[in-house]
């Protein structure tokens, strides 16, 4: 069985085209698999306080010594890395802003990459001593960006801090696929607008009919 983790990023309501395309995502996957569960996750609307030196305090802590009031501050971030645990694909839908992450969704990520939980820390292993605790998982952004020519080979390449960010932030939590649908030009508004929102609309029902029969359960921890 699979269990989506369904992620809004997107402050905006019924304006977001990132939110109507991880909708469509989700709903087309729901329409093929009936018995995916899924955990909806809306950061754009309820977004996760920013990381502070009492969560940090927290955090290093060990678990048998935590004062009531630091376990209290990490209850946010606990219940976040068991959506992620429970999970075997991670849709996330976010908007590029300013060509990196919204807020919201790098508050997210620095709530649920924690060392302990997601990934260990150890200087045996040389110049790279972190390594995630989960794995197998799978990733699908659906984005939607001001502007164009994010992709490989494009004229702004460089600039997309956004897609990159968010696929190295999820490795420490078990992502070892990564697949991007997004739509381009919004600012523009013309007819190359159009024509990317439809061939964002028509990639959505192929990339669930490529997963779909690869996205497997997550084995047991």
């Amino acid at each position: 069985m699979t269990t989506i983790l369904h992620i809004d990023a997107s402050p905006r309501g019924d304006r977001s085209l990132s939110r109507r395309l991880s909708a469509a995502f989700v709903e087309d996957w729901k329409a093929k698999d009936p018995s995916a569960v899924v955990i909806t996750r809306d950061i754009g609307r309820s977004p996760p306080p920013i990381i502070t030196e009492e969560w940090i305090a927290a955090v290093f802590t060990p678990a048998e010594t935590r004062t009531p009031a630091q376990q209290r501050e990490l209850k946010l971030s606990d219940t976040l890395i068991d959506e992620v645990g429970r999970s075997n694909l991670i849709v996330i839908g976010a908007p590029m802003h300013n060509y990196g992450m919204p807020a919201a969704l790098k508050s997210w990520f620095d709530k649920v990459i924690r060392i302990g939980k997601t990934f260990t820390f150890d200087l045996q292993r040389g110049d790279y001593p972190l390594e995630p605790i989960m794995s197998g998982k799978t990733l699908v952004i659906l984005s939607a960006r001001g502007e164009f020519g994010f992709g490989v080979g494009g004229v702004r390449e460089h600039m997309n801090h956004l897609e990159t960010h968010i696929v190295t932030c999820a490795s420490y939590l078990g992502v070892e696929e990564s697949h991007v649908v997004a739509i381009d030009y919004q600012e523009f508004g013309d007819e190359r607008h159009e024509k990317s929102v439809r061939e964002a609309y028509e990639a959505v029902p192929r990339l669930v009919d490529q997963l779909i029969g690869q996205v497997c359960p997550i084995a047991a921890e």
